[in-house]
């Protein structure tokens, strides 16, 4: 019997290898068949059962399996020529009939599955064939039900296999369109139960077997496109009630269960009404046709008709089930080990994400394919991330990936969830994870940030959802982190968070247009209004970025008020409310729904907070907690469900009657909207209770005897308005909370959320109300705030690994980075992150790595990263140089470093208009602007003298020549050489005239900061600086004054004749002489350019100091007049300034100014500040008399004339221009008065207290000037008391030697205080800061008071103080300001401060209002 067996087999194997890609023609169909049917018949005459009736029993018929086929021969060839008239189902039904037959051996059996599969391929079948629909229907009948006698395990596993060809090429052929639902279910049951079966079997069944399954589930699902929308139409309760046909195995019984020696179940595999005979418990796909009425009709077709949707969503909810069958297996975060047989999940997923991508966006299309997606499967998702196998993992992100791309407008909470409580969560290793793990989880970040799109839409949707975690910013504090090596060397790990990193940034850098100017939306432009509630705000169009933009600008910056309102609100809630009422996100007047909707859509509250606000008995809040409840939807919930979506946003509290009343606002919400069960609120009161209780019994250790589900139905009966609930309502509601326990505290979770079943209904109650997925396109809108947020964090990330870095594809993925961030930062005029970027990148260019010259050439010619460095930070300099500042001085740090390395051009720069003329520099011939520098070669040595011959001769046999430098040195300056050019270095400077200024400006400051280092290299950048300020001469006053001050500090450091002097001297008079002819405007520039000559050193200036101060006189006294603009007399005052401290030069200079000082001839408002402050400077030189300086300080009291004059001419003015000018005036007097201040603390009594004298008299002498009030209180704050803690300070801290006789000066500094205070008082009596004024003139009074000298308090302190006190309160209460009947607390101040001062005082003054102030302290 084998044998025959065998050769059968071998005949069909061969047989299957016939090329079956072409179609033949419609003629040789009949042969073809007549083919099949000889196979078939020669087949079974191997088999001695059929043989038997030909050999030994001639009078006995045919059997009928075989009669058929002989039947059909005999007509088969009369049929040839009308064949496509020729129905097929009558020369199939042999072969079908075969197939089905339980008495055929599994060699027949496989031969007449073969002939099917034959007919599918080569299309004798096809989508024109006549009653196509129902010959394929057969085909499946009859193939799910394959009836065969095994004889030996090959020859079974043969038959399995042609099992799953002929159900696969069933789904391929084109006429597969035409089988229903419930036949596409018996198929995908089929091969599943094959799958399962195959386990047992070998290697080859069990890799066919899901192939195929792999394949079924494509050619299905990539109909779905297809589907015409008429078939649609499949509710959602006839979903759930086929799904509740599915049947889980237990995951231990499909392990181990075996089959019998013998074959399948009774030597036969059996598949009837749609599922296997052999094992009942498998999962199945299920159509249910077997309901009457209406509705059962309609099932009956929608499983009859064409298959669609119906049983896509079946097939999928079977998927889906099967990783349900693995749920209970402790899949979560303390999994640490392969707990269960990843098999089964890795081939559904594998079977979900195929599903998947051959859908397309279609599986959104549909509401019952989409609603599981969002809830079974993601659920599913989100457990197996963390599971602890790589490969899960990996399938996951996988399936994940798939869904964003294609459905991510449907899927954005679930994204949410799924990217914080499995992505990062394992990327950062907080749940324990294996490397492979994170690498996976890496992986898949790095993918979604290679998305187009990705990054701005998890910032738009997510970083600017108040509803929402900042994704972004988290996104990019992981990566940045991640990047960084800690303890250790650089891994895959940090390599694959830099491809992250630098995905990100070239997503943003891709975006920006290339126009200068990106059109950028102001952050603020869109305001909350006052009244306007945060949580209703909409946006118009989530389409348009003309509506999308701004609203989620504004939606950011009221996410960033809400951050900083939670944390006052988890400190103290009332803080919390104020702080929101401040921001102006809740009404000045709280009202129970504002209050309510803050605490339910705001993120990060402390849930034990919120629930103590809810649960307390104040009225407001009792309201609160009815808004609060109202803003839930239970509609079509499960009270358990709803209670859960409930308590999930904030802890039940302890106190009975806190949660009596939660529970009552919950149960009369729910009864609201889902009065159908339930008869009233009471009833759903009762059993929220219930449910409660029932949730501490069951998941309460210390609960020992547990409620059984008798006993939670004996409890809650007649609670329903006196009627018992149905029971099998009350078992649904007892093993939902058994199975998941109601979460009554709250998870604690350090960093990123934990999702607990709790967590997850409240999501997917959340995600129906959510705000859509924006779809941002380009994103260049949003760039500039993400850009804020992960700039500061990449460039330290990739600072750090550039470091360490060897492999050239790393190190070009840093440089790409830091030059895709330059252009962003460029784009948006963010010239901090550049000027940072510079900083980093200047540091690996390796040129200040203290190295001999040819060392240092050798080094930076073989380093690629030093080179590569290089070039990067000369790129920046040249493409963004308008937005760099500081980050100029490490280009030029750069610059001098290759400048001393020999590598730099003979002439770095040049000037626009280069006509240097040959005897504009002393020394013979025209010298070059950049001198070159030949550092490779030593200098010979040269000898003079005596000594210098004999040293010649000490070292004439150690001596000798330089040596050739090495191929490598060659090779390497030639490389670095190369590099230099490729900086075009050359460009920054001469097309520095197309910078803009405030780079140009920055740029020349650098210039001259880094002159500081050597003479050789201050050389240099003078003469970069001065070809700068040649190639900018239109905008030459931008840098005159930097370059101007720099030569002079420059000629004013020299101590000899140098290079730098020369070059200093000669590069001003040739910028002088060069832009004179194109600037009218200069005359106030040359004349500070005077000022060179007195910064000269002493040795070199000090005898012509006194002669030229004395010409600047002359120049003065002959010109004054003309000199008008504040530049021009800034100059002149500089100049007489300096002279104050020189011996000879101070008494021509003060001379100088006391003529333009003197009865104030030629004080302007131009000249009046710089005129008081030289002569301020005077009047505190030393060098002098102290007369000169006493002179000075009348100087400065008597110019206060000027200002009563010109406030009075003022008058006639117009009435703008007349404000204007009392408003300089005012400012002039502040400037005027505290330089006297400043005198006032010197060290010489003379001075001293002729400088507070003179400050009295400005105070209060000045009656023509107008000055606003507020001047009058400045000159209080910033002047009179701060001279009163100066003097104070002084002689507490100061020896007495050094400031002789302070107590005069303090007496003298107590009157000046009385006498402005009583001069003001007038106007400062009615300003709201008036009672402050008067305390601190109190206050001071009493500090004065316990001052000692010499270790006693001053007589003439104590004697004064209560004489000045009683005045100054007589005034007070004769002008009515100082009365007991005083509507402010000045009254109760005033008294608290003189009794301690001088307590006889009030009765003097006040003498009948003693007892009432008395009455009023002690009831005080």
């Amino acid at each position: 019997m084998g044998c025959p067996n065998q050769q059968s087999e071998v005949v069909a194997a061969s047989r299957d290898t016939e090329d079956c890609s072409c179609t033949p023609p419609r003629s040789s169909s009949a042969f073809m068949v007549n083919s099949e049917i000889g196979a078939v018949l020669a087949v079974m005459r191997r088999n001695v059962r059929w043989g038997f009736h030909y050999t030994t029993d001639e009078d006995q018929l045919d059997h009928p399996l075989i009669k058929s086929f002989k039947e059909i021969r005999k007509k088969i060839f009369s049929w040839q020529h009308q064949w496509h008239t020729i129905n097929p189902v009558v020369y199939l039904q042999p072969f079908l009939d075969v197939i089905r037959s339980d008495e055929t051996s599994a060699p027949i059996t496989g031969v007449a599955l073969s002939s099917i599969y034959k007919f599918l391929t080569l299309e004798v079948l096809d989508l024109n064939t006549i009653n196509i629909a129902d010959a394929l229907r057969l085909i499946v009948d009859a193939v799910t039900s394959c009836r065969f006698e095994v004889t030996d395990p090959a020859s079974e596993e043969v038959v399995l296999m042609k099992i799953l060809q002929v159900l696969l090429a069933c789904m391929k052929n084109k006429a597969s369109v035409n089988l229903s639902n419930q036949h596409v279910c018996n198929i995908v049951n089929t091969c599943f139960q094959i799958v399962h079966q195959a386990s047992s079997k070998g290697e080859l069944l069990q890799r066919t077997a899901r192939h195929t399954m792999h394949e079924l589930i494509r050619c299905i699902f990539m109909h779905l496109p297809d589907v015409c929308n008429n078939n649609q139409d499949f509710t959602q309760g006839g979903r759930s009630h086929l799904a509740d046909e599915v049947s889980i195995p237990d995951h231990d019984h499909i392990s181990s269960s075996k089959t019998q020696d013998n074959g399948y179940a009774g030597s036969k595999i059996e598949l009837s009404s749609g599922g296997f005979s052999l094992s009942t418990e498998m999962p199945e796909v299920k159509m249910d046709h077997e309901t009457t009425g209406e509705s059962g009709q309609n099932k009956i077709n929608l499983v009859a008709e064409p298959y669609g949707v119906p049983c896509m969503v079946e097939i999928f909810n079977f998927l889906c089930s099967l990783l349900n069958a693995v749920e209970h297996v402790g899949v979560g975060p303390r999994s640490n080990s392969l707990t269960y047989d990843e098999d089964v999940p890795l081939f559904a997923f594998g079977l979900i994400n195929s599903a998947i991508e051959l859908s397309g966006p279609s599986l959104g299309h549909h509401p019952e394919l989409l609603a599981l997606v969002q809830n079974d499967l993601f659920h599913s998702l989100m457990q197996f991330g963390l599971s602890p196998s790589p490969l899960i993992l990996s399938t996951v992100c996988s399936i994940v990936l798939n869904i964003y791309h294609l459905m991510r407008v449907k899927f954005k909470l679930q994204l949410e969830a799924f990217f914080l409580c499995v992505l990062m969560k394992i990327a950062i290793n907080k749940h324990g994870s294996s490397y492979q793990q994170q690498e996976v989880a890496m992986e898949t970040l790095v993918d979604l940030c290679r998305q187009p799109g990705f990054i701005h839409e998890i910032y738009a949707n997510y970083d600017c959802d108040i509803s929402c975690s900042n994704l972004f910013e988290d996104l990019a504090n992981l990566l940045s982190k991640s990047t960084i090596p800690v303890n250790g060397p650089l891994s895959a790990m940090h390599v694959l968070a830099l491809e992250g990193l630098i995905a990100i940034i070239s997503s943003m850098a891709e975006s920006i247009a290339d126009s200068d100017q990106t059109p950028v939306l102001e952050p603020n432009a869109s305001n909350l209004g006052s009244h306007e509630l945060f949580w209703d705000v909409k946006c118009e169009s989530y389409e348009n970025p003309k509506c999308w933009v701004p609203y989620i600008h504004k939606m950011k910056q009221v996410k960033k008020k809400l951050t900083i309102a939670v944390d006052h609100f988890n400190q103290d809630p009332n803080k919390g409310f104020q702080s929101l009422q401040g921001m102006c996100l809740l009404p000045e007047m709280l009202d129970p729904l504002s209050v309510a909707c803050f605490l339910r859509y705001t993120r990060g509250l402390d849930k034990n907070l919120v629930g103590d606000y809810l649960g307390n008995h104040d009225r407001f809040c009792v309201d609160v907690l009815q808004e609060f409840a109202k803003t839930f939807d239970f509609q079509e919930m499960n009270l358990d469900t709803a209670l859960r979506v409930f308590l999930e946003t904030f802890r039940l509290p302890g106190e009975s009657q806190k949660i009596q009343r939660v529970v009552e606002a919950f149960a009369e919400r729910y009864y609201e909207q889902s009065p159908d069960i339930l008869a009233n609120k009471d009833a759903a009161l009762l059993l929220s209770y219930s449910l409660i209780m029932l949730n501490t019994d069951q998941h309460n250790a210390q609960v020992k005897k547990k409620m059984t589900e008798d006993d939670f139905i004996r409890n809650n009966r007649r609670i329903n308005g006196g009627n018992d609930l149905p029971r099998e309502y009350l078992s649904e509601l007892y093993h939902s909370i058994c199975e998941n326990e109601i979460r009554m505290v709250p998870e604690q979770s350090v960093g990123l959320p934990v999702m607990t079943h709790d967590n997850w209904v409240g999501l997917i109650h959340k995600s129906r109300h959510t705000a859509p997925f924006i779809i941002c396109g380009s994103g260049e809108r949003i760039n500039e705030e993400m850009f804020a947020i992960l700039s500061g964090p990449t460039v330290a990330a990739l600072s750090v690994i550039l470091d360490p870095v060897d492999q050239e594809d790393v190190l070009q993925t840093c440089i790409d980075g830091f030059l895709n961030i330059a252009k962003i930062a460029a784009c948006y005029h963010l010239d901090e992150v550049l000027d940072g970027l510079l900083v980093s990148l200047s540091k690996f260019t390796r040129l200040f790595v203290p190295m001999s010259i040819e060392e240092s050439v050798l080094t930076f010619g073989n380093d690629l990263k030093a080179r590569k460095s290089t070039l990067a930070v000369f790129t920046v300099a040249n493409m963004y140089g308008d937005y760099i500042r500081s980050g100029w001085r490490n280009i030029l740090d750069c610059i001098l470093s290759l400048h001393n390395l020999g590598l730099l051009p003979a002439r770095l720069a040049r000037d626009a208009a280069d006509d240097l003329e040959s005897n504009s520099e002393p020394d013979s011939g025209r010298s070059p602007l950049i001198s070159p520098v030949k550092p490779a070669l030593p200098p010979a040595r040269k000898s003079s003298g005596l000594m210098g011959r004999f040293s010649e001769f000490l070292y004439y046999d150690t001596e000798k020549p330089a040596p050739q430098p090495s191929e490598e040195e060659v090779e390497a300056r030639k490389r670095a050489m190369e590099t230099v050019k490729d900086c075009h270095i050359d460009s920054m400077f001469t097309e520095s005239k197309f910078l803009q200024s405030e780079s140009l400006l920055n740029l020349s400051r650098a210039l001259i900061l880094a002159s500081h280092e050597d003479e050789n290299g201050a050389v240099f950048c003078l003469e970069l600086l001065i070809a700068v300020s040649l190639n900018n001469r239109d905008r030459i006053m931008l840098l005159w004054e930097n370059v101007y001050e720099h030569i002079a500090s420059i000629v004013q450091s020299a101590v000899m004749p140098s290079t730098l002097v020369e070059k200093a001297v000669f590069g001003l008079i040739r910028i002088c002489r060069r832009l004179l002819p194109y600037k009218e405007d200069l005359t106030d520039n040359l004349l500070k350019s005077l000022q060179l000559i007195l910064k000269l050193d002493a040795r070199v200036a000090d005898a012509y100091c006194e002669h030229i101060t004395r010409e600047i006189m002359r120049l003065v006294k002959a010109n004054a007049g003309q000199i008008k603009s504040h530049t021009g007399w800034r100059t002149i005052t500089s100049l007489l300034s300096i002279t104050a401290r020189h011996p000879e030069a101070s008494e021509p200079g003060f001379e100088t100014l006391e003529f333009i000082m003197l009865n104030g001839t030629y004080l302007l408002p131009a000249n009046f500040v710089l005129c008081v402050n030289a002569a301020r400077q005077f009047s505190e030189s030393r060098v002098g008399d102290v007369a000169r300086s006493v002179k000075s300080l009348d100087l400065m009291a008597g110019s206060a004339v000027c200002l009563v004059k010109w406030s009075s001419e003022a008058v006639e003015e117009e009435p703008e221009t007349a404000v204007q000018v009392h408003k300089d005036i005012g400012e002039m007097w502040v400037r005027l008065v505290q330089g006297l201040r400043k005198v006032c603390v010197d060290s010489r009594e003379e001075i001293r207290n002729h400088a507070v004298l003179m400050l009295q008299r400005c105070l209060t002498g000045l009656d023509g000037i107008h000055l606003e009030d507020d001047l009058w209180l400045q000159c209080f704050d910033s002047v009179i008391f701060p001279l009163l803690n100066d003097l104070l300070e002084i002689v507490e801290e100061r020896s007495a030697k050094e400031y002789r006789n302070m107590e005069g000066t303090l007496v003298l500094s107590l009157k000046l205080l009385s006498k402005a205070f009583l001069h003001l008082l007038p106007r400062i009596s009615r300003l709201a800061s008036f009672s402050k004024v008067w305390v601190s003139v109190l206050s001071s009074m009493d500090r004065y008071t316990k001052v000692k000298f010499r270790g006693k308090r001053s007589e003439k302190i104590i004697e004064l103080v209560p004489e000045t006190l009683k005045n100054t309160l007589l005034v007070m209460k004769s002008t009515g300001i100082l009365s007991p009947n005083s509507s402010d607390d000045l009254w109760e101040q005033t008294w608290l401060h003189v009794k301690t001062l001088a307590p006889l005082v009030q009765s003097e003054v006040f003498p009948d209002d003693e007892p009432q102030t008395t009455a009023t302290n002690g009831g005080s």
